[in-house]
């Protein structure tokens, strides 16, 4: 086979692969349509979920990295909050089906402008913000907005200070312009699809990964090129991002929840202790037995810890 024959057989074998990730898309969003309502915000289209009662105290739901908030609800942690609160859980940008555009930097604080203009637009107002993995550092930097008050945070399994870690730098890839959307519309979605299982065995470890949640959560929507350039822009971000904003923890002043799985494999719990020691008022639950995914493990605790807030603020 001539030079030019081989060339040919590998740009016909991306083209297919192209088309073959497009059409794999449209059909997964098909199977999994949205499930909640959306709000356009500076241009940017959110997907939200919203529950529970409109008068009662607002709950904000934030998804880790590489997820969405199928993620809340199937862990019950949606349906526990909404019978006290008003349960607004969104998928970030990039995630689910909420868009994110390229023109910006998403960083953890232009996460949270955005979002905190999309509780304005909604009326939502002083709220808990729960937030989960990278959803935590968003969470956080909803606490650094000086004109928008918050009743408090719940931090769960969040990765707050920079070390060395490899493989979040691995896992950016697909953020790459040119060469990244060369990969992530051919090749990621497979190795994506033939590492999922190991990598939700590690997430859910030291347990097993539920039941309900092999049933209900929608991962084909996970391996969508579009998600995958968002989960690998966040994996490159990660790092920069707490070391930037590891200086201001210590100006947070509403009161704090910090939960973490003692056998947690993706991040070391010994981040968590670190916050806690930052912010002194803050309350520190290690939760024994449970990995990253901390909120199907104590989902109860992580309720009251809501509530806490929620009903204390209200008191006063």
């Amino acid at each position: 086979m001539s030079a030019g024959e081989i060339v040919f057989v590998i740009v016909v074998g991306l083209l297919l692969l192209v088309i073959g990730n497009i059409v794999f898309s449209l059909m997964a969003e098909r199977k999994n349509p949205p499930i909640g309502s959306f709000v356009e915000c500076e241009g940017v289209r959110l997907h939200y979920l919203p529950r529970g009662d409109p008068r009662g105290p607002s709950v904000v739901l934030l998804h880790g990295n590489g997820s969405m908030m199928q993620d809340f609800v199937i862990s019950g942690l949606v349906d526990i909050l909404a019978r006290r609160n008003r349960v607004l859980c969104f998928d970030r940008p990039g995630f689910g089906y909420s868009a994110r555009p390229r023109a910006r930097l998403w960083t953890a604080t232009s996460q949270a402008a955005l979002l905190v203009k999309a509780l304005n637009q909604l009326g939502v107002r002083d709220p808990v913000v729960l937030g989960h993995s990278w959803g935590a550092l968003v969470a956080v930097a909803i606490g650094f907005q000086n004109d928008y008050p918050i009743r408090g945070l719940v931090l769960a399994s969040g990765y707050y200070f920079p070390t060395w870690r490899w493989d979040f730098w691995m896992m950016s890839g697909p953020a790459i312009p040119v060469l990244g959307d060369l990969v992530r519309y051919t090749v990621a979605p497979i190795i994506s699809w033939a590492i999922l299982p190991a990598l939700l065995r590690k997430l859910f470890a030291p347990r097993s990964i539920p039941e309900d949640f092999k049933d209900l959560f929608p991962a084909s929507l996970t391996l969508r090129p579009k998600q995958l350039r968002a989960a690998a822009e966040e994996s490159a971000l990660l790092i920069p991002e707490v070391a930037r904003l590891q200086s201001r923890y210590s100006s947070i002043r509403c009161p704090v929840h910090i939960f973490h799985g003692t056998g947690d494999q993706l991040v070391e719990p010994e981040q968590a202790r670190r916050l806690h020691d930052v912010l002194s008022g803050s309350n520190l639950h290690l939760v024994a037995d449970a990995g990253h995914m901390v909120t199907y493990a104590d989902d109860g605790r992580i309720a009251q810890a809501v509530d806490s807030l929620s009903s204390t603020r209200m008191a006063g």
